[in-house]
C-alpha cells in the first residue's frame, strides 16, 4: 500500500456502527460530547444521514490516550 492509500483509507467517512465500535461510546453521549467541544463534529451526508471523518476520529482517540 502506497502512503496515498493509506491517506485515502484515514479520510474515508464512517457510519454510527462503526464510529460506535472504534471508540465504544454510545451515540447520545459522543453527541454531548460533540456538543461541548470534546468530540469530532459529525458531517451531513444528505437527508437523516451523518458520518465521521476516520482521521478524526483516530487523532481524537490519540489525544484521549495521551491525557489518560
Amino acid at each position: 500500500m502506497n502512503s496515498q492509500t493509506l491517506q485515502d483509507q484515514s479520510d474515508r467517512i464512517i457510519r454510527e456502527v462503526e464510529c460506535r465500535r472504534l471508540t465504544g461510546i454510545c451515540r447520545t453521549t459522543r453527541y454531548m460530547m460533540e456538543k461541548e467541544g470534546k468530540f469530532p463534529a459529525r458531517r451531513k451526508l444528505g437527508g437523516r444521514a451523518v458520518g465521521w471523518r476516520l482521521s478524526e476520529v483516530s487523532a481524537w482517540q490519540k489525544s484521549c490516550s495521551k491525557s489518560a
